[in-house]
């Protein structure tokens, strides 16, 4: 099967809280970085979730969002996943700009706005922070 999500990230499942109707599961991935993703507890049955299984955690480009402050002033945020990265490239079309972020091992794209890449000064080797909700994580097993 061939998606047009970008982001594909290998890992292995490390915790799993259930609830009535869905579930997190966390995610270690193969760069060392801690993911959370929240999904249905029929999807954790079907895909034979259980810590120590390998899967691979798929991200939309246009559901990252980028942060160029340091960590510790992100607190205060609902959003779990945190990853910091470095910019590896930028290119920018006439609304929207594609960046690609650098992790220890993996490579993660974020789509956002013109204006917003401006504003943050983004260009390579920039630090910045990529934020993911947990419920724009979905899981895949191999």
């Amino acid at each position: 099967m061939t998606l047009s999500i970008r982001n594909q990230l290998p890992g292995t499942v490390t915790a799993i809280t259930s609830g009535e109707v869905m579930a997190t599961v966390g995610v270690r991935l193969t760069g060392g970085q801690n993911l959370t993703a929240a999904i249905t507890e029929e999807a954790v049955n079907d895909l034979g979730l259980a810590p120590g299984s390998p899967v691979r955690a798929l991200v939309k480009s246009t559901e990252v969002a980028l942060a160029t402050g340091p960590m510790e002033a992100l607190t205060g945020l609902s959003i779990r996943n945190q990853l910091p990265g470095t910019v590896t490239t930028v290119a920018t079309g006439a609304a929207m700009a594609s960046v690609k972020i650098a992790f220890a091992g993996i490579e993660l794209t974020a789509v956002i706005t013109k204006d917003a890449a401006a504003s943050l000064s983004l260009s390579a080797g920039t630090p910045v922070v990529a934020l993911i909700k947990s419920t724009e994580v979905s899981l895949v097993t191999p």
